[in-house]
């Protein structure tokens, strides 16, 4: 229960009219951020009424959007605009369900009364992504100077992307990172009472607030955080500096809210960590990632568990054999490999060899013959020779991918890798970037084709975007299948004939 004054209340039964704002608020969390839901809400709804009575309300929304407000009782719009992981997008359902309790509607466009930006600094385009989206909001705030524009997330970790802003972007009210996700509520209150601009960056924090409002993309499936942080330091990633380093959600918590998904009818759940096979490892009370798994299989209502991102360091024969026994665990995953050359991986700091991880990916393949193996694969880091880049070539061969993300490196300000000798021209990078795509494309074609014109069982996910009357959902193996279905279809798992491999995806039809 969480309690506010003399209101108490669970999450899923929270009703903000009931929270006395006159009190002082709570100092515990999460009761103080619904006390500031309840005041954010309280001061939005003041403004509104006061622009509806002297008709600037009108002239902004327009008189059909004003009635439709009115009835729905909400007092003004927000987007949310996401980059990066689906950590990221966890947090951005969040972030989303706090703003619309907050009185706030959804929208998808950019021209709304507040827009968050929940940032991305894993590559350089991602900063430069975000520095076009503000050129473009400040064009609107010119024309409503009422609008809030918010930035939040992993880029506003970095010191001197704050310091960027702060210089070149004052138009911008409202900054936090990642440590202090949970806070938007009563930040969001603190930003509607002034007019400078506010800053609130953690430089790091061992406090987890998971019990608020999340607005969920799908309500038949969810991520669940288990984990937050990063200790590896890859020496090209900025990620333990953005996002601290790891702390585990006690299991009893996780399990509590899986358990409390599967009530309101997910049945699919993707466990979410940087580095998930790490997770435990903080706890008072030691808890293997595997022996997690376990305690997640046995909660009715689930019908299948998804989980990344695990490193290839520390993947346990423990949890092999766990994946293998299991009848929920999905068929895929995800084993970032980052380089085939042992001499590179050595230098990125991943603590595994070539040898090492092509004997791991046999083995894994050996346990469970029907796994999807995909993977990561970083091009032209510093120092990388043609003879490194054929390594990777080899290991992409001999382990047959089912699909990899690839990148060209991307130096990133802050991690040692940036500071390296011998950085890759762009053109050489570029070709070589080509060839591994090409590889691996020719492979992945081969490789997702193996389950045609056999029935499986597909998660319709939602309607297709090309093919009227069709649907989209995804294999065990996370492959996707798009298939002639009623919308009625959509959140269950179905037969499916898969009728014809497209290479990445197949076309199918469902069991007679």
């Amino acid at each position: 229960m969480i309690k506010i004054g003399d209101y108490e209340f669970e999450v899923k039964d929270f009703d903000v009219d009931q929270v006395d704002i006159s009190l002082d608020p709570p100092a515990e969390e999460p009761a103080r951020q619904y006390y500031f839901i309840a005041k954010v809400r309280a001061i939005l709804r003041e403004r509104f009424e006061a622009d509806v009575r002297s008709g600037a309300a009108l002239s902004h929304y327009g008189k059909e959007k004003l009635e439709d407000m009115l009835t729905k009782k909400v007092f003004g719009t927000f987007a949310v605009v996401t980059f990066g992981c689906q950590m990221n997008e966890k947090d951005s359902e969040k972030l989303t369900a706090v703003l619309e309790q907050c009185g706030l509607e959804k929208t998808d466009s950019e021209q709304a009364d507040l827009v968050l930006y929940n940032t991305c600094t894993v590559r350089e385009n991602a900063n430069q992504r975000l520095y076009g989206h503000l050129g473009y909001v400040h064009s609107l705030k010119k024309k409503n100077p009422n609008m809030i524009i918010g930035l939040c997330g992993c880029m506003m970790q970095e010191k001197h992307v704050v310091e960027k802003i702060q210089k070149s972007y004052r138009f911008v009210d409202l900054i936090f990172g990642t440590h202090n996700i949970f806070k938007l509520a009563e930040l969001l209150s603190e930003t509607l009472c002034k007019d400078t601009m506010e800053v609130d960056i953690w430089e790091g924090t061992d406090k987890i607030v998971e019990d608020l409002p999340a607005e969920r993309k799908y309500p038949f499936k969810s991520g669940v955080n288990i984990m937050f942080g990063c200790n590896n330091f890859c020496s090209y990633c900025i990620v333990p500096y953005v996002r601290g380093r790891e702390r585990s959600r006690e299991p009893e918590e996780i399990l509590k809210e899986i358990k409390n998904l599967a009530s309101q009818g997910v049945i699919e759940v993707m466990l979410l960590g940087q580095n998930v096979n790490s997770y435990g490892k903080t706890l008072k009370e030691p808890m293997t990632f595997a022996e997690l798994l376990k305690e997640a299989e046995k909660i009715d209502g689930i019908e299948r568990i998804r989980f990344m991102t695990s490193h290839p360091k520390d993947l346990s024969d423990e949890l092999i054999q766990v994946m293998k026994d299991s009848k929920k665990i999905c068929r895929h995953l995800h084993l970032p490999m980052q380089s085939g050359s042992t001499r590179i991986l050595k230098a990125m700091n991943r603590r595994y060899t070539k040898e090492q991880y092509l004997a791991l990916a046999a083995k894994i393949k050996e346990a469970i013959p029907d796994i999807s193996l995909t993977t990561d694969i970083i091009v032209g880091f510093p120092g990388e020779t043609e003879e490194d880049f054929e390594d990777t070539l080899d290991v992409v061969r001999k382990v047959r991918f089912d699909s990899a993300f690839t990148f060209l490196y991307s130096k990133r300000t802050g991690t040692p890798a940036a500071a390296m000798e011998d950085q890759i021209p762009e053109d050489v990078a570029k070709a070589r970037f080509d060839r591994l795509l090409a590889e691996v494309q020719k492979i992945a074609g081969e490789v997702c084709g193996r389950d045609v014109h056999t029935v499986q069982k597909v998660l319709a996910e939602e309607k297709d975007a090309r093919e009227e009357g069709w649907l989209t959902g995804r294999l065990s193996n996370n492959t996707t299948v798009h298939f002639p279905g009623d919308i009625s279809l959509i959140g269950k798992i179905v037969d499916v004939y898969l009728e014809e491999s497209r290479g990445f995806y197949y076309t199918g039809r469902l069991k007679d």
